[in-house]
């Protein structure tokens, strides 16, 4: 199984990357990390420069290729490869024919340990009050709802509680953020707002790029809330 870090997540959120790593070597699978790897394209791609997308996607095609698995932290990045790389590549049968060998090969994380591994009860034990944001991304385009939430339901002591709003967006979308920072702010702020009224002092999420916006606005707004990755409750669960 060949890791696929990303971007934010080398750079912002790397201790989740670690927890998958652990977790995926303390369930017995090999772990490789192509050292070649860069982003998946999808500022770039979002942005409006589909050459400077195409770039990173045929450099993605040619650092990933050979691999049985290819796992990923980030939900977002994941959908990218699935259901934009067969746009970037629609006139180039053969680079299409590898991206859709490839889209059957890459997954989300959790979606990796439930579909793939079949493990949703990793004995993990994590005190506190929880809830749980759904990038959308990540459920709207990968269609990977469940199964960071069947993990989760099975770590003990952790009270799961819901939002109100689960369908609400955090606000990022990668330069999103940048060109309409107001938007973005009020997006994050209504999410943590529906966070707050849960009572829960943990946010878990199964995206870095949507768990480092909320962090940074809950930081600026001194709210008393720790925010995880999936990754890491379940590592730290388990004492990796």
């Amino acid at each position: 199984m060949a890791l696929f870090i990303t971007c934010l997540g080398d750079l912002f959120f790397p201790r989740a990357g670690m927890a998958v790593v652990k977790l995926l070597e303390h369930l017995g699978v090999e772990v490789t990390f192509p050292e070649g790897q860069t982003c998946c394209g999808q500022p770039q791609w979002n942005s409006g420069y589909p050459e400077a997308a195409a770039a990173l996607a045929r450099h993605f095609l040619d650092v990933f290729d050979g691999a049985d698995y290819i796992v990923s932290p980030s939900g977002s990045c994941a959908s990218m490869v699935q259901h934009y790389y067969p746009e970037i590549f629609r006139d180039d049968p053969a680079r299409l024919d590898r991206t859709r060998q490839i889209s059957g090969r890459i997954y989300e994380f959790t979606q990796f340990l439930v579909e793939v591994l079949g493990v949703e009860d990793l004995g993990a034990r994590y005190p506190a009050r929880a809830t749980y944001h759904q990038s959308c991304h990540m459920t709207r385009l990968l269609g990977v709802e469940e199964p960071p939430l069947r993990l989760l339901r099975n770590v003990r002591d952790l009270e799961l509680v819901p939002l109100e709003h689960p369908e609400l967006c955090c606000g990022f979308g990668g330069t999103f953020s940048v060109k309409s920072p107001e938007v973005s702010v009020a997006m994050a702020d209504e999410k943590l707002d529906d966070v707050t009224r849960t009572g829960a002092d943990l946010l878990v999420g199964a995206d870095p790029s949507c768990l480092l916006h909320l962090a940074g606005r809950a930081h600026r707004r001194r709210l008393p809330l720790k925010i995880m990755h999936v990754a890491e409750v379940l590592a730290e669960g388990v004492g990796l």
